[in-house]
């Protein structure tokens, strides 16, 4: 009987140990909103930040594919190159540029983007240069028509534009993500358009503004 009951014992423990080896691995990713997200659903909601105009045929986003695509900013964890790196605080604002104020960034402090005079916050420069390659490869053209916008600016673009609060398209001057170096305005034909928004994302830029298929934003 002993021998038989070390045998049995035995036969148990090794079952346990089997059984253990097939128990399915928890994931340890996890969907995260973070700073930039956050700021997302406000600027989605509340601002605008157009200067430039949606160019000819190109539809505007529909709320599906909008929704879409703000799940896919929030749900990575970074995109190319430095956008994985970048650092905001709790609103979104850029860490390294926030002492300076919205729209009152030296031109030092910010870095350009490979087109005309257009500068962003050094890791929405390089993600968008990147960006840009790709497009380029692709046989997509894109260009840009605005990117930071000083605070005069931002007072200029709500006086043509009105307020997007009230039906417009400008943010409140001193509110806007092109204050802080973070937001383009790009002009796209359909092809570009639609590129875009397949694309955009894996380089950290996201549509992020209802009514402006030309405004896009760095999402670290």
């Amino acid at each position: 009987m002993d021998g038989l009951a070390a045998v049995t014992a035995r036969v148990q423990q090794i079952q346990g140990l089997v059984q253990s080896m097939q128990a399915p691995v928890r994931s340890t990713a996890v969907a995260t909103t973070g700073a930039a997200g956050t700021a997302l659903t406000s600027s989605a909601t509340a601002t605008g930040d157009g200067l430039g105009a949606p160019a000819t045929g190109v539809p505007t986003a529909t709320s599906t594919a909008f929704d879409a695509a703000l799940s896919r900013a929030r749900t990575t964890t970074g995109g190319a190159g430095a956008a994985g790196t970048a650092k905001v605080d709790a609103d979104g604002v850029p860490v390294d540029l926030k002492r300076y104020g919205n729209g009152t960034i030296p031109s030092d402090a910010l870095t350009e983007v490979g087109v005309g005079r257009h500068k962003l916050w050094q890791p929405a420069a390089e993600g968008f240069k990147d960006l840009l390659a790709a497009a380029k490869r692709a046989g997509v053209t894109v260009g840009v028509t605005d990117s930071y916008r000083s605070y005069e600016a931002q007072v200029d673009v709500a006086r043509r534009k009105g307020l997007y609060k009230d039906g417009g398209l400008a943010a409140v001057p001193g509110t806007s993500n092109h204050g802080w170096g973070l937001s383009v305005d790009l002009d796209l034909n359909g092809k570009a358009q639609a590129w875009m928004r397949e694309n955009a994302d894996r380089f950290g830029f996201v549509e992020d503004v209802p009514r402006e298929p030309w405004h896009w934003t760095f999402t670290p």
